[in-house]
């Protein structure tokens, strides 16, 4: 038998199939499962308008055998077949694909879901194996043939002993090497993992000999029908949350489950689930996001992270297109124009879930916003806004009226008459945001405000503005917005004060004045400009810290006995004056959880005034 050479520049083009185009040397026995499939399929199709060809779906098959001792792994299947021809041509031309000539051949009106499209698939078997077999016969053909080949250098053809019409791809694997372990691939357990990884969904058994103890018998690797293709009405929430448990989605059942089926301009079948609990490491860097991607139900990509927005990466599941324009190696999208189509209506259909289970089961929704909601706060954040009005009816934040918490939309419901803004406090907990004395008089006239406890909160709000043409209002700005707010009358004594104050605090304030706010509180520090306090805060934690500082304004009390002391102190005794004007603006800084400057000093003041 003389040795042939590729066609097709075959040195370079092999050497690029083995070394760059897959990036994983497992896709091997996917592409071979996928070629054996496709060969059913032909065998299928060609029955249907052939009389004189049988498709006994019973017998059609696709079998894995394993022999360490020889270091052989061979893929079978009742397919189709090869003639001398259709070999010389498949597989003596590289990226020659058999597969799409009969797909383009076929009539477009047939639903035909052959996998194959490049004709490289069958050349990545030279990853793993130092030579590979494929004896083949063509199901109208008496006679059957083989192809041989080592690699680059070339290969052989010549007519083998008959066998039963489809194909057998036996390959030899490599010896193992410093980094690779090929005996991997001879493994049962291995195997049944790989098929069950990519090709649990081709639609024909895929067997394998198992021995259990002292006997054999054939195992179905493969489940075949993926429940994603059967119709919704066959399935219970029982057969979604096996599936959940089975994929290793979650170890608890979900708290939803969405299935859809889209025909348009890209056709996709698709499963998600709204997880339960946050994974462990889910708010790392280390968590990778994404849906697992088929086509055809071929595994393409385990982790398909463009098919979900970062505020939704939570969502677990899958999705099936015949539609994807993939790259030569099938791992990856060629462009991602499909995938954009996907993903926006995945989009809609995930927030349309939680905004259902929101309104018709509010317990369950605010369980899981208690692990996502974060996310879904840095969504509203990130990428300056851009995707604030899909996310804000999504929020909640705990209510001081209601004492649980509400939404955005349920807030706005219930504002009282005339009231001009959404009023906010941000701090560390609910409990100490609920004391918080900016807020005194707010609460005494029964207006609702909003306690944000997480440092996101606060940044989501801004970047939010308004909702419903209502502004968001911190209750520690100088400025309430409210209906009967008017600026307290200062007598000149008063200002007086005011100003010896500021002298001693200097700049660490931008000014001193009577509070309008204040009920039995003596003091408090408002801000003005676009930062808080608690951002203040925030900013100052992150490595890069511009060192920006909150613009703060020292609010009075001047119904307050602290006050009246001070008045009795200026001016005849400037050292307590001093001393209580200090200790006010401590306290108002411990109030916001900022650090005093001088602990010593600030004790010191305190024993100064009660002594």
């Amino acid at each position: 038998m003389a040795k042939k050479a590729f066609k097709a520049e075959s040195k370079r083009l092999l050497d690029l199939m083995i070394h760059s185009i897959y990036t994983h040397k497992e896709i091997f026995l996917r592409e071979l499962i996928s070629n054996a499939s496709d060969a059913l399929d032909k065998r299928y199709y060609r029955a249907l308008g052939d009389e004189n060809i049988s498709f006994d779906r019973e017998a059609f098959y696709i079998r894995i055998e394993a022999d360490k001792t020889s270091r052989t792994l061979t893929i079978r299947d009742t397919g189709i077949g090869m003639d001398r021809d259709a070999l010389e041509s498949n597989l003596g031309t590289i990226a020659r694909s058999d597969s799409f000539d009969f797909k383009q051949s076929s009539d477009p009106k047939e639903d035909i879901s052959i996998i194959g499209q490049f004709g490289v698939g069958f050349y990545s078997a030279f990853m793993v194996a130092k030579s590979v077999t494929v004896h083949s016969r063509a199901v109208d053909s008496e006679e059957s043939w083989e192809w041989y080949s080592e690699g680059a250098d070339g290969y052989t053809m010549r007519k083998a002993a008959d066998m039963e019409p489809g194909t057998v791809v036996s390959l030899v694997l490599k010896e193992n090497a410093e980094e690779e372990n090929y005996d991997d691939f001879l493994d049962p357990y291995r195997l049944k993992e790989l098929v069950r990884k990519y090709s649990d969904f081709i639609k024909y058994p895929i067997k394998m000999e198992t021995i259990h103890e002292e006997s054999t018998e054939d195992e179905t690797l493969n489940s075949m029908v993926p429940i994603w293709r059967k119709n919704k009405n066959e399935l219970k929430t029982e057969d979604y949350d096996s599936f959940y448990m089975d994929k290793h989605f979650g170890f608890e059942k979900p708290l939803r489950h969405i299935h859809v089926s889209v025909e348009g301009a890209v056709s996709y079948t698709a499963i998600l689930y709204i997880p339960a609990k946050a994974p462990y490491d889910f708010y790392t860097r280390e968590y990778e996001k994404g849906l697992e991607l088929y086509s055809n139900g071929v595994m393409i990509m385990q982790k398909c992270g463009d098919l979900l927005p970062d505020y939704f990466s939570f969502a677990q599941g899958l999705v099936d297109s015949a539609d994807l324009s993939l790259n030569i190696s099938r791992e990856l999208l060629q462009h991602n124009r499909q995938l954009k189509l996907i993903a926006k209506r995945i989009e809609r259909d995930i927030k349309a879930e939680l905004l259902k289970m929101m309104e018709n089961d509010r317990e369950t929704y605010e369980g899981f916003f208690k692990g996502f909601g974060r996310q879904l706060k840095y969504g509203v954040y990130t990428d300056w806004g851009m995707h604030k009005e899909t996310l804000q009816d999504l929020l909640l934040f705990y209510s001081s009226t209601e004492k649980k918490p509400t939404s955005l939309k349920e807030y706005v419901s219930r504002m009282k008459e005339g009231q001009k803004a959404i009023y906010y406090a941000a701090g560390e907990t609910v409990e100490k945001l609920a004391r918080l004395p900016q807020a005194e008089r707010l609460s005494e006239e029964g207006y609702e405000i909003l306690y944000f406890t997480e440092d996101v909160d606060e940044f989501a709000i801004r970047m939010l503005n308004e909702y419903d043409k209502n502004p968001f209002k911190n209750v520690s700005e100088s400025n309430l917005d409210l209906q009967d707010e008017e600026k307290p009358e200062e007598s000149d004594e008063q200002k007086a004060i005011f100003a010896a104050v500021q002298a001693e605090l200097g700049e660490k304030v931008q000014g001193v004045r009577a509070s309008a706010r204040l009920k039995s509180h003596p003091a408090c520090l408002v801000t003005e400009g676009g930062l808080s306090i608690e951002m203040e805060k925030t900013l100052a934690h992150m490595p890069d810290n511009p060192g920006i500082k909150a613009e703060k304004f020292l609010e009075i009390n001047t119904s307050h006995p602290v006050f009246a002391a001070m008045s009795v102190a200026h001016p005849d005794s400037a050292e307590r004056f001093a001393a209580i004007a200090r200790v006010l603006y401590n306290q108002a800084l411990l109030i916001e959880g900022l650090p005093v400057e001088d602990p010593i000093a600030f004790a010191d003041d305190i024993w100064a005034i009660v002594g």
